[in-house]
């Protein structure tokens, strides 16, 4: 193995093979959760579209309410009603009252909204108890967006309120980068799907289930999951298969065993290796290569290895082909008691997240070991520990990679 490359290092070179987003596509709006935003959302018109009530109540002259209180209220006849959809279909004159709903267009003539509990109602008069002022209880026209307004930024990731909003300026189609095709392969003679009965030697195959899950989070379309045995043909055929995706990953067979079939196979399909072995604790013998636009990652089979390398090197590189930014995920956290370093290895520690005033606390879920899923179970993120000397002091701030949207709040 060569020489063995920091994380940072690790994680340009592959970045640095992103050389453009992929193509943009109209999406459905029902259909563009988790899609990334292809160009700027422009607004083609103001929202609100006009003056409307914020309240059920009536739209009155604010004049008129002059002096009003409950012991001597105003008294205005109920001319007329402005409804959601259905706007008043005269303006408002002097000493009038019109019925009015929440967010119905507030008429011609009227300039302030009295709330239905400050009112009483007695056939066509409406008496009001309370003065208002010009402009109470009025939504104006574009006070949340104005026509001509960018209101989302190309490269977001559409969520809910991001489909909410477009919803509401009338695009019914956003224009998206195309989702990255993803193909998955676990290598080992020893895998076992959760169904088959357990034999001396097997192993339960989970990365089958942990990175494809991961991919799908990420973005990615995910085309195919393989299972290959450990035979220098099989491998040679799923790595053919493999690279017809835009990132194919295997998972197991990268080391340096009379095994590790991996390397051959991906170089017999036409992939450039671009390094082999990061200085990275778990995940030494991460590989990674490209093939005319194609990503092709060789990831360690343990299966903490094979999600830590996935979300150190993978995940940035399909945000990066929808057009997300690759740090997306990426936060600053406080170690919350000192951590050893090692000093020629980088480490990723799975941690959980609690937020405090002074911003996110990462505390070790406990034995890191590359074997231990478990202790995947309650991290939040991977809190990644620079190589070194002295131990990583509790306090010092540290890059993570987020895992989840963390939950604990003091």
């Amino acid at each position: 193995m060569a020489d063995l490359l920091p994380v940072s290092d690790a994680r340009a070179a592959v970045l640095a093979e992103v050389v453009a987003p992929l193509p943009a596509e109209p999406v459905p709006l029902d259909h563009a959760l988790g899609r990334v935003l292809a160009g700027d959302a422009v607004s083609a018109e103001d929202v609100p579209g006009w003056d409307n009530s914020a309240m059920d109540g009536f739209a009155v002259r604010a004049a008129d309410t002059a002096g009003a209180t409950a012991q001597a209220p105003a008294v205005l006849r109920l001319a007329s009603e402005s409804r959601a959809g259905s706007p008043a279909p005269v303006s408002l004159g002097a000493g009038e009252a019109f019925g009015i709903s929440t967010g119905a267009v507030v008429p011609a003539g009227a300039d302030a909204v009295v709330r239905v509990e400050d009112t009483s109602s007695e056939g066509d008069l409406v008496r009001i108890a309370a003065e208002v002022e010009a402009g109470r209880d009025i939504r104006r026209a574009g006070e949340d967006i104005r026509s001509g307004d960018t209101v989302i930024r190309a490269g977001s990731v559409l969520g809910s309120a991001e489909l909410g909003v477009l919803a509401s300026i009338g695009v019914a189609e956003p224009e998206c980068r195309r989702r990255p095709t993803v193909a998955i392969v676990s290598t080992g003679d020893e895998l076992l799907a959760p169904s088959e009965p357990m034999r001396d030697g097997g192993v339960r195959n989970s990365n089958a289930y942990t990175l494809p899950a991961l991919a799908r989070l990420a973005g990615a379309e995910v085309v195919s999951v393989e299972r290959c045995p450990d035979d220098p043909d099989a491998t040679r055929e799923a790595a053919a298969r493999a690279t017809r995706a835009d990132v194919a990953v295997f998972c197991g067979g990268v080391s340096v065993g009379e095994h590790d079939h991996v390397k051959e196979a991906f170089a017999t399909a036409g992939v450039d290796e671009r390094f082999w072995g990061v200085a990275l604790r778990p995940g030494k013998p991460t590989w990674f290569g490209t093939h005319g636009g194609g990503l092709a990652f060789g990831l360690p089979g343990n299966p903490v290895s094979a999600v830590v390398t996935f979300i150190l090197f993978v995940r940035p590189a399909m945000r990066a082909l929808q057009g997300a930014p690759a740090d997306l995920d990426t936060v600053d956290v406080a170690l919350a008691s000192d951590v050893p370093r090692m000093e020629r290895r980088d480490q990723a520690v799975r941690c959980g997240l609690t937020a405090t005033a002074q911003g996110w606390v990462a505390t070790a879920t406990g034995p890191q070991g590359s074997h231990v899923l478990t202790s995947m179970l309650g991290a939040d993120a991977l809190a990644v520990i620079d190589a070194g000397v002295e131990p990583a002091a509790a306090g010092s701030k540290v890059r993570a990679e987020l895992l989840r949207v963390p939950s604990g709040i003091e």
